[in-house]
């Protein structure tokens, strides 16, 4: 059940951190204003929040784990959302750092 919890926990710290990344982007570079880029920074805070809620109890691990997450995630994001199309180097790089999630927080360790 751990794993699980971990698993949601690092998908919602992916949502919040990629989409108030991609709110601030929208409000600054698309034009879309004030509104978008304050929206963006709350979802980045709730980002923050979320990550503190892992099972783990090391910063570093979880930070370190998580950007794997974020890698993949971005990719999926601008899938998503803006219709990008990674090519095969942009999914063996994803699939690298998904692995590197896995070794990093759900490797058997002693105690």
């Amino acid at each position: 059940m751990t794993v699980a919890k971990s698993l949601v926990l690092f998908a919602l710290a992916a949502v919040a951190e990629i989409g108030g990344a991609w709110l601030v982007w929208q409000g600054v570079r698309e034009h879309r204003g004030w509104l978008w880029i304050g929206a963006g920074f709350v979802s980045l805070g709730l980002y923050g929040l979320v990550a503190t809620l892992q099972p783990d109890a090391n910063f570093g691990r979880i930070l370190a784990a998580y950007g794997g997450v974020f890698v993949a995630g971005s990719l999926a994001w601008g899938m998503a959302v803006d219709g990008f199309r990674p090519d095969r180097y942009d999914i063996t790089g994803a699939l690298i750092c998904v692995v590197g999630v896995a070794v990093i927080m759900y490797a058997p360790r002693s105690a």
